[in-house]
């Protein structure tokens, strides 16, 4: 163990001969910052009269894993800055000092993104001396306005859920729920989950509206949203149930109506053309007067005559035709025509020739009609 002892005091003593190097910053190993705001990371040092080489000074980006490369964004070399290494950050990242070489490395980030989150590297180096320090820097997005809602139903009796989310916000979120109207009290059968952003209210009453507020926060910034709540009492199931019976009883009565007015619009008119068609067939087409008289006139003398034998022909003698038949002899039907006399006289031939009629053996009739 004695003999342990100058070696290590030799190695130390070696350390601080050729490291004179040192960095002297007391700031925070963490920095959290909202995004849109700045950052300033500390990087102050010291040299020693054995620092005679050139200062360089680097600020990098660290990879999450060991299998990438650091991305260098800011270099001091030879005198002369390079604050545009970096292009996602041109114009946005610089040195604090214009003459960093006197002892201080710092820089300001502006215009901070989510992006910008890591752990940044400050490296000193001064031949022989080299010196290194981390700062973590996470750049959070303060939450958006949340956006308060119930879901399901918000009758009496049920339980009523209310949500509220933020779309943008970095974690970790914290929701808090309270009640701004009445009593300002939560009621008392509420769960309320401040991580989720829920209240559950079981069995809720009517005592539970009002207008409740929901307040979203994280490390950098809050924000809120209202939700009013109205809680309606149950529906009167009874009155759905019966209206419902109502109204599919009156659609009904509807269609039954129409098929009986349908049906019976149907039958009459197949009534009536039934009705027509009977009409047609029993009455005769119409005849001319004068024609059908003088026709049935000579038709049923040539019948009398024609039913007569060559032996009663001399019971009949010719009647005198002395004038011509009027149109109403022409008109009356044969049932009711003037008979000629029992015994006529003869028509002298001349006369009956300069008539313009023919000589015809006429049978007497009876006023009925019949032959004597």
């Amino acid at each position: 163990m004695e003999s342990l002892n100058p070696v290590r005091d030799t190695r130390k003593s070696y350390i601080c001969l050729v490291s004179g190097l040192e960095i002297t910053s007391t700031g925070p190993a963490s920095i959290q910052k909202a995004s849109g705001e700045s950052a300033k990371l500390d990087c102050q040092f010291t040299l020693a009269s054995e620092d005679t080489g050139p200062l360089d000074i680097e600020w990098s980006l660290r990879a999450p894993d060991n299998q990438r490369e650091d991305t260098v964004v800011l270099l001091y070399s030879g005198d002369r800055a390079y604050e545009d290494y970096y292009p996602p950050m041109k114009g946005r990242v610089h040195f604090n000092s214009p003459d960093p070489k006197n002892g201080d490395a710092s820089i300001s980030l502006t215009g901070l993104t989510s992006s910008d989150s890591g752990t940044y590297q400050c490296k000193v180096k001064k031949a022989p001396g080299i010196r290194s320090k981390k700062i973590l820097l996470t750049v959070m997005v303060k939450p958006s306005r949340p956006r308060c809602y119930s879901e399901g139903t918000t009758q009496e009796g049920k339980d009523i859920v209310m949500r509220c989310v933020s779309k943008e916000g970095t974690n970790p979120l914290q929701y808090v729920w309270e009640k701004t109207s009445g009593n300002k009290l939560l009621p008392p059968t509420a769960t309320l989950d401040t991580a989720a952003g829920t209240i559950i209210v079981k069995n809720a009453s009517a005592s539970a509206s009002g207008s409740y507020r929901c307040t979203a926060s994280n490390l950098v910034g809050t924000d809120e949203c209202v939700l009013q709540l109205n809680v309606t009492p149950p529906p009167n199931t009874a009155g759905i149930v019966a209206g419902s019976i109502i109204a599919v009883l009156l659609f009904l009565l509807i269609i039954a109506i129409i098929l009986f007015c349908f049906c019976r619009a149907r039958h009459r008119k197949k009534y009536e053309k039934e009705i027509c068609n009977e009409i047609r067939e029993d009455v005769p087409p119409p005849k001319s007067r004068v024609s059908t008289a003088r026709s049935f006139t000579v038709g049923s003398q040539r019948s009398s005559l024609g039913s007569m034998s060559p032996s009663n022909l001399h019971e009949y003698v010719k009647p005198q035709y002395d004038k011509i038949p009027s149109t109403e002899e022409y008109d009356r039907p044969p049932s009711h025509a003037p008979l000629p006399p029992p015994t006529a006289s003869r028509m002298a031939g001349p006369n009956l020739s300069r008539m313009g009629g023919i000589p015809v053996m006429i049978p007497a009739q009876n006023r009925d009609g019949s032959i004597v």
